[in-house]
C-alpha cells in the first residue's frame, strides 16, 4: 500500500512539474502583431489576440503608421522604413516582460510589414507569421498605380520627394485617394523597396516562417510560390491554406497559429 501511494505521489509530482515547465515555456512566447491597412488593435485581430494570451502568450499590438485610427485613409508622409522602426519598440517591451522567444506576426500589410522587418533584422526573432499577406507592389495593375509610381520616382531623383500630393491607394481589392509625401508613399509602393514580399521571402536566414492564406483570399491564387517557397525552406516552416478570406483570416487561423507555436 505505502509503495503505491510512493508511486502515486510521484506521478502526481511529475505531472505537476511538466505542466509548469510547459506554463513556463509558453509563457516565454512573445508575438508582436500587425494589424492590417486601416486597421487596429481591436480589429480583426483581436480573436486571434484574446487566444493568444489565454494560452499564456504575451502579445503587444502596436498602432502602425498605416492604422485606421491615425485616420482612415492614412496620410503617406511618414516613409516604410521609418514605420518599421516602431516594430522594435514592441520587441523590447515584450523582452521586457521576460518573453525569450519572439515572434513577429501580422495580417495584410501587416504580414509584408512582419516579414519584411524580420527579412532584415534576423538576430534574436524566433520566427515570422503571415495571416493573409497584402501590399504587392511588384504586381500593382489597378489605375493610376504604375503612371504614379513613375511620377514619384521622377519628383525623388529630382530632389523632391517631399513635395506633397494626391496618390492612389489600394485596400482590400478597393482603390481610392490618399495623400502624402512622394518618397512616403513611393515606400510602399517601389516595386523593388521593402514592400516587395517574394524578394524579402528571399532574405529570410535561419528563422522559420508560417504562412497562412484563406482559399477566398485574391493572394491565394498566387499559390506557395510567389512568396513561400522562396523563404529559406526552414525545417519547421509552414504553408498552411484554410476556408477564410482576406479580412477573416486572422480569426480563423487561431488553431493554425497555436499549432505552430508549439513547434517552437
Amino acid at each position: 500500500m505505502l509503495r503505491k501511494a510512493a508511486c502515486l505521489f510521484l506521478l502526481i509530482f511529475s505531472c505537476q512539474i511538466e505542466a509548469v515547465a510547459q506554463e513556463r515555456s509558453r509563457g516565454s512566447i512573445g508575438v508582436v502583431l500587425l494589424h492590417g491597412k486601416g486597421g487596429q488593435p481591436g480589429g480583426n485581430i483581436a480573436g486571434l489576440t484574446k487566444t493568444l494570451e489565454s494560452e499564456g502568450v504575451k502579445v503587444i499590438i502596436p498602432v502602425m503608421a498605416w492604422s485606421g485610427s491615425r485616420g482612415q485613409p492614412f496620410n503617406y508622409d511618414k516613409t516604410y522604413e521609418v514605420a518599421l522602426r516602431e516594430i522594435n519598440v514592441a520587441v523590447s517591451k515584450l523582452r521586457a516582460r521576460g518573453a525569450t522567444k519572439i515572434i513577429v506576426a501580422g495580417q495584410s500589410l501587416g504580414a509584408n510589414a512582419a516579414l519584411a522587418y524580420v527579412a532584415r533584422k534576423p538576430s534574436g526573432i524566433a520566427g515570422v507569421i503571415m495571416l493573409a499577406p497584402g501590399q504587392a507592389p511588384e504586381r500593382m495593375r489597378f489605375p493610376g498605380v504604375q503612371s504614379a509610381q513613375a511620377k514619384a520616382r521622377q519628383m525623388i531623383a529630382a530632389g523632391q520627394g517631399l513635395q506633397r500630393a494626391d496618390f492612389p491607394d489600394v485596400n482590400v481589392g478597393q482603390s481610392f485617394m490618399v495623400s502624402g509625401t512622394y518618397v512616403g508613399w513611393y515606400s510602399y509602393y517601389n516595386p523593388e523597396g521593402l514592400a516587395n514580399m517574394p524578394d524579402n521571402a528571399a532574405r529570410l536566414r535561419g528563422v522559420p516562417l508560417l504562412y497562412v492564406v484563406g482559399r477566398s483570399d485574391l493572394i491565394y491564387k498566387l499559390g506557395r510560390g510567389y512568396i513561400f517557397e522562396k523563404g529559406n525552406r526552414h525545417p519547421k516552416s509552414r504553408y498552411v491554406e484554410i476556408d477564410a478570406e482576406h479580412l477573416d483570416t486572422p480569426d480563423k487561423s487561431r488553431p493554425a497559429v497555436l499549432d505552430w507555436l508549439k513547434t517552437l
